[in-house]
């Protein structure tokens, strides 16, 4: 197991969300020139005949963004772990272009891994699943869908219709968590220290991993409590009286008002979230039925990602673990 961090973690990395709330740095504009320049890579894309997800960064050049992706990237790294990217001109292109723009960004970022057994490399997130059935993923459906961590690097999300009611994202600071647990459950905190089994985890079905890890100075967090308690399901094994307080302590603590960042994406909002430092979530919502909520999804593994612990296996997408 690894070492239990006791000490409050500072840095960017433990922000608060009423801290962030009016603090526009974390929100990126796009200026005229980088539209352009999306506009222009987009025009060399179809040139090419090149088009998500049959291209390479080659197709989509972005030479005048560099220095900004370069930037971002190292906001979700060594940051707060979090970015939005505002002013993609979605109004102007096709729901194809979309993807293509979607993709073309993510390249010049990192690798796009695959998001389910089918190999898809973008996620399009939209009620479109029967809520009724086990196998359904909640981001199929317009439920409130409850922090976690996706399996990659990054996760992406382009907004491409908002809903007509709800659906607000929130992001939290994995950091800021383990400091409230510190504070206040500080004798369960070393339970999410402890390997816990989770579903879709290794390329067998259920891994191995803790919750938390503390390695080369960084916290990194795994959380999906729906996957965790599958796993054990799967396994055959339940999950102790001590095991389900702490991740009853860790959901109430990630719903503090004052640690949560609520905001609304609106058409052209590309955020970008570390799944290692910051969890994400989404309100429920409803949808206009001649114009749906529709977003897109996008994993990356990162040049630039943080080492992790070997009891904290790394996994980027659903091909083989990384």
């Amino acid at each position: 197991m690894n070492v239990v961090l006791t000490e409050t973690i500072t840095g960017p990395a433990a922000w608060r969300g009423r801290d962030l709330a009016d603090d526009p740095a974390w929100c990126v504009t796009l200026s005229a020139e980088d539209i352009a320049q999306i506009d222009a890579a987009l025009d060399v894309a179809r040139r090419r005949g090149a088009a998500f997800p049959a291209m390479g960064r080659e197709d989509f050049p972005l030479p005048g963004l560099a220095p900004l992706l370069a930037d971002i990237a190292g906001r979700l790294e060594n940051g707060p772990g979090f970015a939005v990217l505002r002013g993609v001109p979605t109004g102007r292109y096709s729901d194809d272009e979309i993807a293509t723009v979607t993709y073309g960004i993510g390249l010049h970022m990192g690798k796009p891994v695959t998001q389910n057994p089918a190999g898809d490399l973008l996620g399009t997130v939209m009620n479109v699943g029967d809520p009724a059935r086990k196998d359904t993923r909640v981001y199929q459906t317009n439920a409130y869908l409850p922090y976690h961590t996706d399996p990659s690097d990054v996760v992406g999300l382009m907004c491409v219709r908002p809903a007509k009611r709800g659906g607000l994202s929130s992001l939290v600071s994995a950091a800021s968590i383990h400091n409230a647990l510190l504070e206040k459950h500080r004798e369960l905190l070393g339970v999410l220290y402890r390997p816990f089994h989770y579903a879709h985890l290794s390329t067998e079905g259920v891994g191995r991993s803790p919750l938390f890890s503390w390695h080369g100075g960084k916290l990194a967090c795994r959380y999906l409590r729906q996957y965790i308690e599958l796993g054990h399901e799967e396994r055959g094994e339940t999950l102790s009286a001590v095991e389900k307080a702490a991740l009853d302590a860790f959901d109430a603590v990630s719903q503090d008002a004052g640690l949560r960042l609520d905001m609304m994406l609106e058409p052209g909002d590309l955020q970008f979230a570390n799944n290692y430092a910051v969890l994400h979530s989404r309100t429920d919502f409803e949808d206009d039925p001649a114009l749906p909520r529709k977003m897109l999804r996008l994993w990356l593994k990162m040049p630039n990602a943080r080492i992790l612990a070997p009891d904290f296996p790394g996994r980027n997408g659903f091909g083989s673990p990384s």
